[in-house]
């Protein structure tokens, strides 16, 4: 019986006049409450609610340093700077480009660890200005929300536990991570569970990103991105008029790909996103290309979607290589692979799951489990326990120019709670 259903049937049992023993709690609410009432969980509430402004100069400070894909380096080096002068041990960016500092627990060195991380990259492009507008208590900029408020969190957890003076058992490994986004294709975290030191010890792992306490990401959405390539002959529009054309091709397979009728449950979605090519408007063009985004959290779903997908690029092309004349020369389409994340979800029982339940329940939110595509994709597909949540307060506009998210303190205070009651959970306290 689930915790939930027991609590429901002792009152329904008192009410009908039996007397029935108090409902047992789930272990992780136990100990979840446990932490929340120490008076060391209450030291650091207060410098997370005494030290916010600075915690909103940080965000400020990260959000106004560009950090398209591939290019987070300007970032990652003020983060890292950031981490050293907290205090944290083995500050360091890795060849990938990550940041990352140590908090050592009173285990033994080089025991099993959390990881903590928030990654420093947005998906907006060199040249966006980055410059944050502040209103009241909103912040106004592209990627404030997303996920620079998160880094600022991170440090707001290393001076709230060091002034509580709170010694976890297991090391935490605070982490800025790059390439979350898009074509970063999570090369930030591929590497830290495959190349870095740290791959052998993680026993869990927290990514914050996003707003939400009460948006718990237990399932990984996986997804499947190409670059497909329809070359032609090329001509002039008027004098080779008649030939074949790669846009027509282009066109034919997008509009087959729309046809495709996908299943609701599980969830599966296309999306063709990005068209490029051509020279004039009055030459046929040699060259074209596409971009298209396939996603679903179910591994089998979205193989069919892959082959169905390659098989509609083929009969494109021989379409149109009977549609119009080759005598110049065929189409051709060549598809690449340009991003691939892999499915999976932690388990709704496991204890990193039931653990930001509890922490979200004991700070007044409702919880509720999610999937989507983030870093905690890379854990999960391997089978360690992962998670992503927000890291509080309100806001929107994600990925848009105009991005906000509200700094007002006690919602602020209160959605940074959970994050950090469930990492001393998972860490030992």
């Amino acid at each position: 019986m689930s915790p939930r259903l027991a609590v429901c049937l002792a009152a329904t049992l008192g009410v009908m006049g039996f007397s029935a023993a108090p409902a047992k709690l789930d272990p992780a609410d136990q100990t979840v409450q446990k932490i929340i009432a120490s008076s060391g969980f209450k030291t650091a509430l207060t410098t997370l609610e005494r030290e916010h402004e600075r915690t909103v100069a940080d965000i400020v400070t990260l959000t106004e340093i560009a950090a398209p894909p591939f290019k987070e380096a300007a970032k990652g080096k003020v983060f890292m700077a950031m981490l050293k002068a907290e205090g944290l041990g083995d500050v360091e960016m890795d060849p990938e480009g990550n940041v990352t500092g140590l908090r050592r627990g009173t285990g033994a060195a080089g025991g099993p660890l959390v990881v903590f991380a928030a990654h420093l990259d947005t998906v907006f492009p060199d040249g966006t200005p980055v410059k944050v507008r502040r209103e009241g208590t909103k912040l106004y900029a592209p990627g404030v929300g997303d996920d620079t408020r998160s880094l600022a969190v991170l440090l707001a957890y290393v001076r709230a536990l060091d002034a509580a003076k709170i010694q976890t058992k297991s090391d935490i490994l605070f982490l800025g991570d790059v390439g979350e986004e898009g074509p970063g294709d999570l090369r930030g975290t591929r590497y830290l569970f495959a190349q870095s030191k740290y791959k052998d010890r993680i026993k869990a792992f927290f990514s914050m990103d996003g707003l939400s306490p009460a948006n718990i990401v237990y399932g990984a959405v996986g997804s499947r991105r190409y670059r497909v390539s329809f070359h032609g002959p090329g001509g002039h529009s008027y004098g080779a008029f008649g030939i074949v054309n790669p846009m027509a091709a282009m066109g034919h397979a997008v509009d087959q790909l729309y046809e495709i009728k996908l299943p609701t449950t599980p969830k599966v979605t296309y999306s063709a996103s990005v068209v490029s090519g051509g020279v004039s408007v009055n030459s046929i063009p040699a060259d074209v290309t596409l971009e298209v985004d396939m996603r679903s959290q179910n591994r089998d779903e979205l193989a069919k979607l892959d082959a169905r997908f390659l098989q509609i690029l083929k009969d494109s092309a021989d379409h149109e290589n009977a549609a119009r004349d080759t005598r110049l020369g065929k189409i051709t389409v060549t598809p690449k692979l340009i991003g691939e994340r892999p499915t999976g979800s932690t388990s709704p029982e496991a204890l990193i799951v039931r653990t930001v339940q509890a922490a979200a329940r004991a700070a007044g939110y409702a919880p509720e489990l999610d999937a989507a595509s983030t870093d905690s994709n890379i854990p999960i597909s391997l089978g360690i326990p992962a998670v992503t949540i927000g890291s509080g307060g309100g806001g929107g506009r994600a990925h848009a120019l105009d991005e906000w998210i509200d700094v007002a303190k006690p919602e602020s205070v209160r959605g940074m709670s959970v994050g950090l009651a469930a990492l001393l959970a998972m860490a030992g306290v």
